[in-house]
């Protein structure tokens, strides 16, 4: 269970604290922080531009005794990393031939792997690094001799780790990453997917933004983990002061952050998710359309192997928190956003529908749960929006043989409460003329709940909605979800899978009740309306197609297909990046373990979901699986719906295209 063995890689980034234009203070302070990194299992450690002397020297950069003592400083780290895993970033003015650059020197386990040499000197306002330097560009060599041996020598270098699959990482100097193309972006053109930016940057108001701005940016783009640290405190501030801003992102996210103007030295260690980095990159077809017009600047890049070691043994837990809800943002305010932008694409792709067929009536049942209430909810905003009498959403609630009083009763407070046209129409006539037909035994008074006996009832639902649908000239709108689809959760050809149209059909279970909440929060209905949506969010989750048994314990779609937090858990990591079962599981069990998680949403209100532990995880993800695979038939033929989030649609025609018969065996291999 090693995070390794799950396709993350460790890395850290390291602020010490300059000891200013003194290298062999400076190497003691660098070998600690190596130290910590290596027992923090880390892959990668980075460290400031210039660390071995100070970013802030100036002209002391040129004086013989400094250079040669950051030589012996370089010598140093180099002995020191002896038997230490990590590959080690630092940076150091080094003279090549009768030039002076400003590198970064790669180290792993007592060998300098190569220097990448700082591409473009900044040369204004406080910065005048021409007056020192030469650029990458002026070298004429691609080798160097340091510590007697001879070393790669380029900004066309990527340190590839043989037993890390997908750790490649590629290194460039501050300003590299301010200008319009930088070195990083070709190299991940090819296949680079970790880029580290080792910097001095001063700080001045507003730029700890910028620099965010310009890491998570530029991760984004290239589809890649970014490592950026600037110097820190111990830098001169003659005219300048220094934060020792440290960030580490991937794919434009920001993982982790060093503690801003800290006056001690920091280590931040985040674990990146290369299998992410890896599966992104490989549906981007339009990067691999990049690779194609700059190949002959992708092919010149050199590979340089190293070998970390004993991943097997390091740490079991990620550095880096496995959100519960996936899809559900965990502060209030994002949670907030989210629902209103989600309701706003639900609204639009009604409205368009509407207007497309020249259709100003709607037909929907409404049971009083979660799902019906969301399109009801859907409904009523579309109609506002475009100036049209509510009352041309027919609403019906159809009470069958297990239907609760409280249920029902809700229904119509929600119909009244919001002025549609709502009825009541008791389909168990219907049904029992069905299950008659049948020669069900329920007819003769057994007991007998089958799933015959569930989809009798389902069917007579949907086939009113759809007749009354011909009859008022309207569209039957759909409410089946997107959890519900992709358990097969849905009996095929009625109303949670089939319709006119579906407004729920990308919306996840664990949204639908942040959904509601937010209309809630809204404060735009009547008192009695409120009071029934709450009701309906502290409610169990029942199709109630089934008498409640002699304890009076309703059906629960839970206690049947497993709890919906952990299948909208499984369902994103699955179509979203298409990861092993046996990472899903793992990634399960470090969001559901035993771990602090209060702030996280509830699904259920305010009180938190137990945990979940990993023979539970592993019980219900085999469902997941196998129920998954087994119901493709009902997606392929769903009706159309907006798609919602970046998590994906099940639609046939959009992010999920699989055939309806292959087998679940081998992701239930992967799994075992």
């Amino acid at each position: 269970m090693s995070v390794y063995s799950h396709g993350f890689a460790r890395i850290a980034a390291a602020v010490p604290v300059v000891a200013l234009a003194d290298p062999h203070r400076n190497a003691e302070r660098t070998i600690a922080l190596i130290e910590q990194a290596h027992a923090a299992d880390a892959a990668l450690v980075v460290f400031p531009e210039m660390g071995l002397c100070g970013y802030s020297v100036d002209d002391l950069v040129q004086q013989d005794a400094l250079t040669d003592a950051v030589m012996a400083a370089l010598d140093q780290i180099v002995e020191a990393t002896v038997g230490l895993r990590p590959l080690v970033a630092v940076g150091a003015p080094l003279r090549v031939d009768d030039a002076l650059f400003n590198c970064a020197v790669l180290i792993q386990d007592g060998t300098i792997l190569g220097v990448t040499p700082k591409s473009y000197l900044p040369n204004y306002r406080e910065f005048y690094e021409q007056r020192y330097f030469a650029a990458a560009r002026d070298a004429v060599v691609d080798t160097v001799r340091l510590g007697g041996q001879e070393v790669p020598f380029g900004t066309d270098l990527i340190f590839e780790a043989a037993d890390a699959p997908g750790l490649r990482v590629h290194a460039e100097v501050c300003e590299d990453s301010w200008v319009p193309i930088p070195p990083s972006t070709w190299a991940s053109l090819a296949g680079a997917t970790v880029l580290v930016n080792l910097s001095g940057s001063p700080v001045t108001v507003g730029k700890e933004a910028y620099r965010e701005s310009l890491v998570t940016g530029q991760s984004a783009r290239c589809v890649a983990a970014q490592v950026y640290v600037a110097s820190g405190f111990g830098e001169s501030t003659t005219d300048l002061a220094w934060d020792g801003d440290a960030l580490i992102a991937e794919n434009g996210t920001l993982l982790a952050r060093s503690e801003a103007f800290a006056m001690h030295e920091q280590l931040i260690v985040t674990d990146v998710d290369l299998d992410r980095l890896r599966q992104e990159r490989a549906r981007m077809i339009s990067l691999r359309d990049q690779v194609g017009d700059y190949s002959a600047q992708a092919r010149d890049f050199r590979r340089i192997g190293f070998t970390l070691g004993d991943l097997d043994q390091a740490d079991t837990d990620l550095r880096r928190t496995v959100p519960r809800y996936p899809f559900v943002p965990a502060s209030e305010a994002d949670r907030e956003r989210r629902c209103r932008e989600v309701m706003n694409i639900q609204v639009q792709g009604l409205a368009q529908r509407m207007r497309a067929i020249g259709c100003q009536q709607v037909v929907i049942g409404v049971s009083g749960g979660l799902d019906s209430t969301l399109a009801l909810l859907a409904a009523v905003e579309t109609f506002d929006r475009l100036g049209l009498d509510r009352t041309g959403i027919h609403a019906y609630t159809m009470p069958g043989f297990a239907t609760a009083d409280h249920t029902l009763a809700r229904s119509h407070v929600l119909m009244n409460s919001l002025g549609i046209s709502g009825s009541e129409l008791d389909i168990r006539p219907s049904a029992l003329q069905m299950l008659t037909d049948l020669g069900h035994p329920f007819v003769d008074g057994e007991p007998v709940y089958d799933i015959t006996f569930e989809n009798v009832q389902a069917g007579e639902r949907t086939s009113h909605l759809f007749r009354l649908a011909n009859h008022l000239g309207g569209i039957v709108l759909g409410t089946g979800d997107l959890s519900e689809l992709a358990l097969g959760w849905c009996t095929y050809g009625v109303g949670d899978q089939m319709s006119h149209y579906n407004v729920n059909g990308s919306v996840p279970k664990s949204l639908i009740q942040h959904q509601i909440r937010a209309m809630i929060d809204a404060g735009s209905y009547l008192p009695e309306t409120t009071a029934a949506l709450r009701e309906i969010l502290a409610d169990v989750i029942t199709p109630e197609l089934i008498p409640p048994g002699e304890d009076g314990a309703v059906q629960s779609t839970e206690d049947t297909v497993g709890p919906y937090a952990l299948h909208d858990f499984f369902l994103y990591y699955l179509t979203r990046f298409g990861y092993r079962p046996a990472k899903i599981a793992y990634l399960a069990e470090q969001a559901w373990g035993d771990k602090t998680t209060g702030h996280w949403p509830s699904m259920m209100g305010d009180e938190e979901r137990n945990e979940y532990d990993a023979a539970t995880i592993g019980r219900w993800l085999e469902v997941f699986l196998r129920r998954f695979m087994a119901n493709q038939f009902k997606r392929t033929a769903m009706p159309n719906g907006p798609k919602i989030g970046s998590g994906g649609s099940l639609s046939p025609r959009g992010d999920w295209r699989a055939p309806s018969d292959a087998p679940a065996t081998v992701w239930l291999d992967g799994l075992d």
